[in-house]
C-alpha cells in the first residue's frame, strides 16, 4: 500500500507540468520541451530524477540538464550516459537532473515480430502506428514502445554541449559529444510515439523519439537513425 501511494504521488508530480491526456491504462508525461532548448537555449533543470527513484515499471528518456548527457531508464533501471575525457561514462543512479524528460509506467507489454520488409526509420514509424491502432492503443495520444534485436545499422550520439553556446541545431547536438554507428549489435531501444508533440519531445520531422542501450552495456544514448535487422521485436503496452 505504501509503495502504491508513493507511485501515485510521483505520477502526480510528473503530471503537474505537462500531462498528456489519455484513456489508456498508461499515461505519458513530459517535462521540458525541445523548442525551449532549440530556440531559447533553456537548458535548466525541468525534472529532478531523484523524485522518480523507486517507481516500479518506469520507462523514461531525455537529456541531462545543460545538455551534458542522455537519460535512459528501462523498467526502473537507469543507464544514463555522459562524456568525460572523450569516453562514455555511465550513471546508473537517479542523481542527475533532466532538462527534457518523457516517461511512462508500463507493467505489461505485448510483443510483435517486425516484418523483414520494415527496414528504415520511416517505415518503422508507419509500422508502429499501424500495429498500435490494431491493438487498441489510441494513436492520437502519445505512447511508449520498446524494440529488441540487432539492427543492421544504428547511428547514436551522447550529447556534451559546450557551455555558453546559444546556437542550437540537431547536427550540432550530435557533433558536440560522442557519436558513432553500430553494426549488427544487440540493443534494447525505448521510444515514444506522438503525432502531436513535434518540437516538444519529438523533432518536427518525426513522430518518434528513441534512445537505446547495448545489451553488453558498452554504449547507451540517443538514436539518430537506424536500419532494422532480421527478427527484431516491437513491444507495445498491453491493453487488458
Amino acid at each position: 500500500m505504501k509503495h502504491l501511494l508513493f507511485t501515485a504521488i510521483v505520477l502526480f508530480i510528473l503530471s503537474c507540468g505537462n500531462p498528456s491526456k489519455s484513456s489508456q491504462v498508461f499515461t505519458v508525461e513530459y517535462k521540458g520541451a525541445l523548442k525551449e532548448i532549440m530556440h531559447k537555449g533553456d537548458l535548466s533543470t525541468k525534472m529532478e530524477l531523484s523524485k522518480l527513484q523507486g517507481v516500479k515499471n518506469l520507462f523514461a528518456l531525455g537529456a541531462i540538464e545543460n545538455l551534458k548527457g542522455e537519460v535512459q531508464i528501462f523498467n526502473g533501471n537507469p543507464s544514463n550516459t555522459f562524456v568525460k575525457n572523450d569516453k562514455i561514462m555511465f550513471d546508473r543512479t537517479y542523481s542527475k537532473n533532466a532538462t527534457l524528460l518523457v516517461s511512462s509506467v508500463v507493467a505489461n507489454w505485448s510483443s510483435f515480430q517486425i516484418p523483414s520488409t520494415v527496414k528504415t526509420k520511416e517505415e518503422l514509424e508507419k509500422y508502429i502506428e499501424k500495429i498500435a491502432a490494431k491493438n487498441q492503443i489510441d494513436t492520437k495520444e502519445p505512447f511508449p514502445f520498446l524494440i529488441d534485436g540487432k539492427p543492421e545499422s544504428l547511428n547514436w550520439h551522447v550529447i556534451n554541449w559546450k557551455d555558453g553556446d546559444l546556437e542550437h541545431s540537431h547536427e550540432k547536438h550530435i557533433a558536440s559529444g560522442l557519436n558513432g554507428t553500430l553494426k549488427n549489435q544487440k540493443v534494447e531501444m525505448l521510444g515514444f510515439y506522438s503525432d502531436s508533440h513535434h518540437a516538444i519531445f519529438t523533432h518536427h520531422t518525426t513522430n518518434m523519439h528513441i534512445h537505446m542501450k547495448m545489451v553488453n552495456g558498452e554504449i547507451a544514448g540517443h538514436v539518430d537513425n537506424l536500419i532494422l535487422g532480421k527478427e527484431m521485436i516491437l513491444k507495445l503496452p498491453k491493453i487488458e
